[in-house]
């Protein structure tokens, strides 16, 4: 019984939603010791710890064995989790593998237009991942994994459902144009530059006119500045004085000494 459906769980294009995995890696998973370990009677919210504690991402490896990315995978798509829980699980940036996860769950049961929606945004998200296959463990980033299950039709060893392309849900008024962050950020630029030479001619011409305005309120003869106020210090060299008194020679002195 803990390989079945949860009961009452809804139909994923048209069929059971476990059969979205290969019979052949759906077999291998069900007989794994993780899986009859780990996976046993696990909730929505008691998977989260088993999410946080994945070190990598993949498929099979080694003699066909699926990884715990994939059991859990399984896990999710058998007790099928409300859509308000899976947003929740990717708004958890912390933990990465959990994100990826829930991206790789969004890519296989949600529909077209909210597979494009809900994962372009985590393109943003540039970080390391660990992947492991049949080769060993390599490093690939989070947003070339995203781009891979919006282009490719088998990610992590798992046949991923067919999605119409962007352009046909665009077309259709589905969904809007893409929104660019290298194009975001160039307009952002260019608001930028456009701000600075406006508030530059701005300047400029505050300047001019602030110097208009003292050149009017300034005279000047031949380029030379001429006080308008009186001046206060006029010095009287011109002006003769004149006595009041009589001046009397020294001849007339002694006549009247004589006298």
């Amino acid at each position: 019984m803990a390989n079945t459906t949860v009961k009452g769980a809804l139909a994923i294009h048209g069929q059971n939603p476990q059969f979205l995995v290969e019979t052949v890696i759906r077999n291998r998973i069900w007989e794994s010791t993780y899986w009859k370990e780990h996976c046993f009677a696990l909730t929505a919210e008691s998977l989260i710890n088993k999410a946080i504690e994945l070190h990598c991402i993949g498929g099979v490896y080694g003699n066909q064995r699926p990884t715990e990315f994939l059991c859990l995978l399984l896990k999710l798509l058998q007790i099928q989790p409300q859509k308000e829980i899976l947003i929740e699980y990717l708004q958890a940036d912390e933990f990465k593998y959990m994100r990826a996860l829930a991206a790789m769950y969004i890519r296989m049961t949600f529909r077209a237009a909210e597979v494009y929606e809900v994962l372009e945004p985590l393109m943003k998200d540039y970080r390391k991942l660990r992947y492991r296959d049949m080769a060993g463990y390599s490093l690939t980033y989070f947003d070339e994994f995203i781009h891979n299950l919006l282009t490719e039709e088998r990610v992590c060893d798992i046949i991923l459902p067919r999605i119409a392309k962007r352009q046909t849900l665009e077309e259709n008024g589905e969904i809007g144009p893409r929104k660019s962050r290298l194009l975001d950020a160039m307009e952002g630029r260019s608001e930028d530059a456009a701000g600075r030479r406006s508030r530059s001619s701005s300047r400029s011409v505050s300047r001019s006119r602030n110097a208009s305005v003292e050149k009017s309120r300034s005279p000047s003869v031949n380029g030379r500045y001429v006080s308008r106020s009186p001046s206060r210090s006029r010095s009287p060299s011109r002006l003769s004085y004149h006595s009041r008194t009589r001046s009397i020679s020294p001849d007339r002195m002694e006549e009247t000494s004589n006298v």
